[in-house]
């Protein structure tokens, strides 16, 4: 994938109606990157683009509010070659869901997704995110609000209980709810959240994850796409997933190893990988990196994404050094990107001499 422009924005109406007119398939959520916030932004989503034609990539969480009185263009804006491409909203209000969701619909989003997995400090203060957990018959209101109000797909990410909450009996009166008000899919992070007692990052990796549960919750909704999220990270274990679930959402691997996408075009879909290695990927991303630098962005907006690039390889390192160090600087160019990855290239060199030596 070669970058032909960049569009400050996607605010094409034309997008809209091709959204209204496709449902969402299994292949639709067959792999995925997840919502972050701070890191899936635009920039970290055109850069994945590059390295996957077939992955879903999903938007930061943006709450009710900040789309209802915020500055729009900024925050739905999107560049069109990061499509397919879902929103996630947060909140609790199904009329400010729907407010939001028939704002956002025009931009060109492929899919809304409502976040009631999220444990951080500023859902739990709003009362949505994974507290949600805890209310399914307001989640079941607002994905009926959000359907009636737009023709996209709705969709739900979860977990699989919060605090004390029995997850099965959790999970599936949620499930329950949401097919009822004509969810079009369930992401599920295979994990609990606890409200009380654990930080969002250990939310992240303390509570045990619970596959078995997942794979269940599929057997008893065999009609609803349904993904699973939550410890995945490597092809082998993908596809393992995939012999349960339809999809499968992977979140950090994929930002801390970004040429982890390379993959999936050909193992999960089998096709072609748009480039053929990290170093590729690194020249089709100039072109875009440079038209942002014109609009007054600073460098490290754009390689703080990529600091995970050639992860394991010789120079990786280096490259992550010079990147965190110099792409701050005022003023910094694509001479910064291509002399940290010259790091890499130079190391990959004198390995391969050592070794026919």
């Amino acid at each position: 994938m070669s970058y032909r422009g960049v569009r400050e924005s996607a605010h094409d109406p034309t997008w809209g109606l091709e959204s209204k007119m496709k449902s969402l398939t299994n292949q639709d959520i067959r792999f995925s990157t997840a919502p972050m916030m701070d890191w899936t932004d635009r920039h970290c989503r055109f850069f994945h683009r590059l390295m996957s034609r077939r992955a879903r990539l999903y938007t930061e969480m943006l709450t009710t509010g900040a789309v209802i009185f915020g500055d729009r263009e900024r925050l739905l804006g999107f560049d069109p070659a990061e499509r397919p491409l879902a929103l996630q909203l947060g909140g609790a209000d199904p009329g400010e869901l729907a407010k939001a969701a028939r704002i956002a619909e025009p931009f060109g989003y492929d899919e809304i997704n409502l976040n009631v997995g999220c444990p951080s400090d500023r859902v739990r203060n709003g009362a949505f995110g994974a507290c949600l957990m805890l209310r399914p018959d307001l989640v079941g209101d607002c994905v009926k609000a959000m359907k009636d109000a737009v023709a996209l797909p709705v969709t739900v990410k979860c977990r699989i209980g919060v605090d004390d909450q029995e997850p099965r009996a959790a999970l599936f009166a949620l499930a329950e709810r949401v097919v009822a008000a004509g969810g079009d899919a369930l992401i599920v992070h295979a994990r609990k959240a606890w409200l009380a007692g654990l930080s969002p990052k250990e939310n992240r990796d303390v509570p045990p994850l619970d596959y078995a549960l997942v794979h269940e919750l599929k057997r008893a909704f065999p009609s609803v796409p349904i993904a699973i999220n939550g410890g995945i990270e490597t092809i082998e274990q993908m596809r393992a997933q995939l012999e349960h679930v339809d999809g499968v959402m992977i979140g950090r691997a994929a930002y801390h190893n970004p040429e982890l996408l390379l993959e999936v075009d050909p193992s999960l879909f089998g096709e072609a990988a748009p480039l053929a290695d990290g170093f590729a990927a690194v020249e089709a991303f100039i072109p875009y990196i440079e038209a942002q630098l014109r609009r007054g962005e600073r460098l490290s907006s754009m390689t703080r994404h990529m600091l995970g690039l050639f992860a394991g390889k010789p120079g990786a390192r280096a490259f992550r050094r010079r990147l965190a160090g110099e792409a701050v600087r005022p003023g910094a160019g694509v001479e910064v990107l291509l002399s940290a990855t010259d790091e890499v290239s130079r190391a990959m060199a004198r390995m391969a001499e050592a070794a026919s030596a």
